[in-house]
C-alpha cells in the first residue's frame, strides 16, 4: 500500500487544482478575446449574424467555422471536456498526412494521448473502440482511427453541441454581432 500512497497523494492534488479552477471558469463571454483566433475585435466585426445563426443548424456547420470552432473549444473548456475536440482535431490532421514514416509516429502520438487507458487526455469510448483502435495502429493507415473519431464526433453533437446552443457564450456571441448591426 505504502508505494501506490504518493500516486493517490498526487491525483487528490490534481483534483483540488481542477476543483479551485471551476470558481473561476464562467460561461459568460461579454470579451470576446480569449475565444476568437487572430485579432478578436476585427474577428467579431468580421462575423456576421448569420453566420453564428448558421452554426445551430447542424454541428458539422459549426465545427466548419474557424469562429464557431473558436467558440465551441471555449465552452468545452468550461466544461473541462476540450479533449473531446483536440481528438477530432487530431483526427483530421492525422487524414492529411502523407508521409507513410510520419503516419505510425502520429497514430502512436495521438493513441498515447487520446485514446490508451490513463492517457493525459483520454476520450470517453467503450473498450472495444480502444481495443479496434489499439490494433488498427499496429499498421496505421489514414482510416485508422475512423470509428474513435466517429464515437467522439457522435458524442459531442449528442451532449456538448445542444449545450453550447443553449450556452452563456453563444448567446453572447450572437447578441454582439445583432447590436453591431443596430
Amino acid at each position: 500500500l505504502t508505494p501506490l500512497l504518493p500516486h493517490i497523494d498526487h491525483r487528490n492534488r490534481g483534483m483540488r487544482t481542477r476543483l479551485g479552477c471551476l470558481s473561476h471558469k464562467s460561461d459568460s463571454y461579454n470579451d470576446f478575446t480569449a475565444i476568437l483566433p487572430d485579432k478578436p475585435n476585427r474577428a467579431l466585426k468580421r462575423l456576421s449574424t448569420e453566420e453564428a445563426t448558421r452554426w445551430a443548424d447542424s454541428f458539422d456547420v459549426l465545427l466548419s467555422h474557424k469562429y464557431g470552432l473558436a467558440a465551441f473549444r471555449a465552452f468545452l473548456k468550461t466544461e473541462f471536456s476540450e479533449e473531446n475536440l483536440e481528438f477530432w482535431l487530431a483526427c483530421e490532421d492525422f487524414k492529411k498526412t502523407r508521409s507513410a514514416a510520419k503516419l505510425a509516429s502520429k497514430a502512436q502520438r495521438i493513441f498515447e494521448e487520446f485514446i490508451d487507458v490513463q492517457a493525459p487526455r483520454e476520450v470517453n469510448i467503450d473498450f472495444q473502440t480502444r481495443e479496434l483502435t489499439r490494433r488498427n495502429i499496429q499498421e496505421p493507415s489514414l482510416s485508422c482511427f475512423d470509428q474513435a473519431q466517429g464515437k467522439v464526433h457522435s458524442l459531442m453533437e449528442k451532449d456538448s453541441y445542444p449545450r453550447f446552443l443553449r450556452s452563456k457564450i453563444y448567446t453572447d456571441l450572437l447578441s454582439q454581432t445583432q447590436r453591431r448591426l443596430s
